[in-house]
């Protein structure tokens, strides 16, 4: 049996990770500090004997006593309402937290796939997005905490892979949803499918013109499983390329739901990209991978979840764990 160490197991793609390992019969290591997972993502992940949580932030030093065949990195907020409240911690996981496991890989001679974004390429100014672009991304914008963590996080990876000749895999993630986002996270799908639940108009910021190209949980997945598992070190794509302006998703969203809300508009944030859309030639070509669900399934998946949620859920505005990290 093969160990591995999942970081950010208690969030929306870790928890999903431990699972898929869990089948794939890996004994997992699941780590993390609940500033924004959700011990009732790994609940039910507990119950089983091959699943072992810690309970730490990996910016501090990470020992683990085990051996370790591999590690993934997935630890980090990652939606704008989390990274804009807590921005020292955001660079802190993709600086410190990043260079934590490396080293701890680089000890225990395991593999490592770390979980880097769209983000990267910032507001782009080349449509599609493949993994030779560099970016358009501004580093001192409120949004430079997150791209600027991950674009380092890249390089560290990299550093490592060519001075110390680990094996490293670097997995640049498209939108995603799926079962156990959280409402209030801030992206427009949570977003969307909760003002409708609320009774609430759906809130577009912006002319809704800008786009963005979903992915369900269970494709991406999918992509990072077979990319841990190919001799490839360099950063690969992973997304779903059907792409769609925020103001035909929230009409989709609409008939989705059946709902009688109104969209209201209001300013575009700073930096807010204005396109998204991964180009997946090279997952394609080396992984054979290409994205199965398709948007109006995977909506209603997701929209099944949501409605599965308690009042309390939905009518929550901030995450409970925000203030206590403010101070740092």
């Amino acid at each position: 049996m093969k160990n591995i160490l999942i970081t950010g197991a208690a969030g929306f793609l870790g928890s999903h990770l431990c699972e898929r390992f869990l089948k794939e019969d890996f004994y997992v290591i699941g780590m993390d500090n609940f500033i924004t997972g959700s011990q009732k993502n790994i609940d039910s992940l507990k119950k089983n004997k091959n699943f072992r949580f810690i309970n730490h932030d990996v910016s501090k030093y990470v020992e683990i006593n085990d051996d370790l065949d591999y590690i993934l990195h997935f630890a980090s907020p990652a939606s704008p309402i989390d990274y804009l409240k807590i921005p020292i911690q955001t660079l802190k996981v993709g600086s410190l937290g990043t260079h934590n496991l490396l080293g701890l890989a680089k000890a225990k001679k395991a593999v490592i796939l770390v979980a880097s974004t769209s983000e990267v390429y910032g507001d782009p100014l080349v449509h599609p997005q493949s993994e030779s672009y560099f970016g358009n991304v501004n580093p001192i914008g409120p949004r430079g905490v997150y791209d600027e963590a991950k674009r380092f996080q890249e390089a560290i990876t990299m550093a490592y892979h060519r001075f110390h000749n680990l094996d490293t895999k670097i997995v640049r993630i498209f939108n995603t949803y799926g079962p156990r986002m959280r409402l209030n996270d801030g992206r427009v799908l949570p977003a969307f499918i909760g003002q409708v639940l609320r009774g609430e108009d759906l809130t577009i910021f912006g002319d809704g013109s800008q786009t963005r190209s979903f992915c369900y949980v269970d494709d991406l997945i999918d992509g990072i499983y077979k990319l841990l598992f190919y001799n490839y070190n360099y950063p690969v794509n992973i997304g779903n390329p059907n792409e769609i302006s925020i103001k035909d998703f929230a009409q989709e969203i609409i008939k989705l739901t059946n709902s009688q809300q109104k969209i209201i508009y209001k300013p575009l944030p700073e930096n807010d990209p204005l396109k998204r859309k991964p180009d997946i030639d090279l997952a394609k070509n080396i992984l054979g991978w290409v994205p199965k669900v398709n948007r109006n399934e995977g909506l209603k998946l997701t929209y099944e979840y949501f409605c599965s949620l308690s009042k309390k859920e939905l009518n929550l505005k901030e995450h409970q764990n925000f203030k206590s990290y403010n101070k740092f």
